[in-house]
């Protein structure tokens, strides 16, 4: 579990990988079939996942690619519609299998590729730069953090991922090419989630935690320093292991398409995947793909009960999640359940079946069942029941066991970041953490004015994607043409240009991009009264279902969040900014209630992280979510200068000053109502909604948008 990569050395070797025994495999069963979809690595920073990824490029077999193609073509069969050919006899390169990285920043036309529209408006010539796309064809594309990239991004890499081609589109300008790689992305969850739609899209996802067991950790340090002190003779060392592994992948790949895939497989694989209620048929096929790769690893030609068990395990946890709360994993007892119910029988016994015709096997037989069976790395199988007698490190070749120490075979859901919210103003008057009530699908928000932020759901925006609303001239680079307008700057200056035939002479000044409209993610800044007056059970209950459905459309709508909690003397950061609504919901869940409620200081707070996240993200816009019933209690007298209602007006109104868009959920219940959180919302120039009003089929939410009382920074722009 290394953490660093050199990039001027030799590879850190993957056979030394201490360790992260599903992740090597999962990483293995790909390099033997890419068909299985690739992989994505779900873990805790500083646990090698990059390490990992980066060590298997070395095992993959060298390729033949076409001389001078920039697309790799195959010399035996080459693409028929690659833009450099077609291509007849000539030189073959030899060349390592490449692995490319899609930083998060990228540009689309930096993953696709990019056309010359000048040349092809004025010449009809198809001047095409390739992308990473091409560059990893029959390679690995590797996208570290791919929870961070801008989501049609993802949306274009796991298209070509699973066309097995890419194609660039400018204004009718079409190219086409192959692209099959095997994809691998790495994610602290963390640092926020994938939509469930694009986790489906990956064939098989493990989780990573660092050992809780010192021998392992010693021994990940130990080989950390020596890689450190000597590369090169480092990676001699594990040269042996290296080729060992090299030479299996290679067999397994001529073997993998002699394997049969039973009828008997069929059906537990049908039946697991029925059994654990996730949708569409992509689940069932990666997992029959996967089950046949195991097969192949151990060197048989049959897929047996034990490959579709540990393909349910790889492939079947993060198809199960249906919103952003849900933890992966897999309940192991039903799996097992599900395989024995659909063990049946076949035409062809079982490989392990009892000679005198019992199908039920010795559960604690040391067989796994086929050629080259057993618990050791031979069988292609790891033992269920491993520990520190076995093996206090993993088989450095061979298939890894799944249970090592290194990280449970069934993913957890992760540690959530950060310390707990501590509590504040003494144990006295503290009332327990109260569970939140269900959360429902609230109105939406928004952000009043255009704004320029990253592509999301909630508020109007100028961005790269949506409707076409203008045209104007290039700022850099030359996003999407705008045909009609550059038709139109040209269309004068034809004749001075000695304009012949029937070809638009088109220059770079006549250059026109679209100017589009769609809408942005936004900062949702919670601050959640968590004092005394809203500690009753069943109120405090509603307000955290309240934030919670808040928490999920920040999910859907592709906000970062943040939250701040205020009761007894102070006012805590529970949630700093993050893309991650898991952790949220986690403060949430732990927030307690009671003492005194210092208003005040929940909003300067909010104010001080505003300040900050403007400097960090200059182009996002902040929503302010206060949710309160507007009491203030303290030293002084309520509205008398320097008491706690007057302090939390004057901090209302400084981040009013600041054009900050805010609303505040009043929370204030029973018969006799002061309305102090209107007053609130008033002082911040925003909107005041009631609980009832925050559901989006509150007949009272129709219409009302979080609109302010002044004309905001927003505005203006956009006028």
């Amino acid at each position: 579990m290394t953490t660093a990569h050199n990039t001027t050395g030799p590879q850190y070797p993957f056979t030394a990988v201490v360790g992260m025994a599903d992740l090597r495999l999962a990483l293995l069963l790909n390099a033997v079939s890419p068909a299985v979809g690739g992989v994505l690595v779900r873990g805790e920073k500083g646990t090698a996942k990059s390490t990992a990824v980066r060590a298997l490029s070395a095992l993959m077999p060298a390729v033949d690619v076409v001389g001078g193609c920039r697309f790799a073509c195959a010399p035996t069969a080459p693409d028929p519609g690659c833009p450099d050919g077609p291509h007849g006899t000539g030189p073959v390169e030899h060349r390592p299998t490449r692995m490319v990285e899609l930083p998060v920043g990228a540009s689309e036309d930096r993953l696709v590729g990019a056309l010359d529209i000048e040349r092809a408006l004025s010449d009809g010539v198809k001047a095409f730069e390739p992308g990473l796309l091409a560059d990893a064809h029959r390679g690995i594309l590797y996208v570290d953090e791919v929870n961070l990239l801008h989501d049609h991004l993802v949306d274009l890499l796991l298209d070509a991922a699973a066309m097995g081609a890419s194609y660039v589109e400018r204004e009718g300008v079409s190219v086409r090419h192959a692209a099959r790689f095997l994809l691998v992305g790495t994610m602290n969850p963390e640092e926020g989630e994938l939509r469930p739609q694009l986790l489906d899209r990956f064939g098989l996802t493990v989780e990573v935690a660092a050992s809780r067991e010192p021998d392992l950790r010693v021994e990940v340090v130990r080989r950390r320093l020596g890689y450190d002190a000597d590369p090169a003779g480092f990676a001699a060392r594990w040269a042996g292991d290296e080729d060992e592994l090299r030479g299996r992948i290679a067999a397994a790949r001529e073997l993998l398409p002699r394997v049969t895939l039973g009828d008997r497989a069929l059906r537990q694989i049908a039946a697991t995947c029925a059994a654990f209620e996730v949708d569409g048929m992509r689940a069932d096929i990666v997992m029959a793909r996967t089950a046949t790769a195991l097969a192949a690893w151990a060197g048989r030609t049959d897929v047996a009960e034990e490959d579709v068990r540990q393909a349910a395990l790889l492939a079947l946890p993060h198809r199960r999640r249906r919103n952003p709360f849900d933890a992966p994993g897999l309940d192991e007892d039903k799996l097992d359940e599900t395989l024995e119910e659909f063990r049946g029988t076949d035409e062809d016994p079982a490989p392990d079946a009892d000679p005198d015709g019992d199908d039920d096997p010795d559960p604690d037989g040391p067989d796994g069942g086929g050629p080259g069976g057993g618990d050791g790395p031979e069988g292609g199988h790891p033992p269920q029941d491993g520990g520190p007698e076995e093996a206090p490190l993993p088989p450095e070749t061979g298939l890894p066991h799944q249970q090592d120490g290194e990280a449970p075979a069934t993913p957890q859901a992760p540690e959530q970041p950060g310390p707990e919210p501590r509590p504040q103003g003494g144990a006295a008057g503290e009332k327990p953490a109260v569970a939140a009530t269900e959360p429902f699908r609230t109105r939406r928000l928004d952000v009043p004015g255009l704004g320029e932020g990253a592509d999301g759901r909630r508020s109007r925006a100028r961005t790269a994607h949506g409707r076409t609303t203008g045209a104007r001239r290039p700022r850099g680079a030359l996003g999407k043409l705008h045909l009609a307008a550059t038709v139109q700057a040209a269309a004068p200056h034809q004749k001075a240009r000695g304009r012949r035939g029937t070809g638009l002479v088109v220059r770079r000044d006549d250059l026109r991009e679209a100017v589009r409209e769609g809408r942005e993610g936004n900062l949702v800044l919670f601050v959640v009264d968590a004092s005394g007056s809203m500690a009753a059970r069943k109120r405090m209950s509603a307000v955290k279902g309240a934030v919670l459905s808040l928490l999920l459309d920040a999910y859907q709508r592709r906000d970062k969040i943040g939250m701040i909690t205020f009761r007894g003397s102070g006012a805590d950061l529970a949630l700093p900014p993050t893309s991650s609504v898991e952790a949220g919901a986690a403060r949430l869940e732990q927030l307690p209630t009671g003492g005194r409620t210092p208003l005040s200081e929940g909003l300067l707070k909010a104010h001080e992280v505003l300040r900050i996240e403007r400097l960090r993200d200059p182009s996002r816009r902040a929503l302010l979510v206060v949710v309160t019933d507007g009491r203030a209690t303290g030293a002084g007298g309520g509205r008398a200068a320097g008491g706690p209602l007057a302090l939390a007006s004057r901090a209302a109104r400084l981040l009013a000053a600041d054009g900050t868009a805010s609303v505040v959920v009043d929370c204030e219940a029973g018969p006799v109502r002061l309305g102090l959180a209107g007053e609130l919302a008033r002082d911040l120039q925003g909107t005041a909604i009631t609980l009832d009003e925050l559901r989006a089929d509150s007949v009272s939410a129709l219409v009302r948008t979080v609109q302010g009382t002044r004309t905001t920074h927003g505005n203006r722009k956009a006028a």
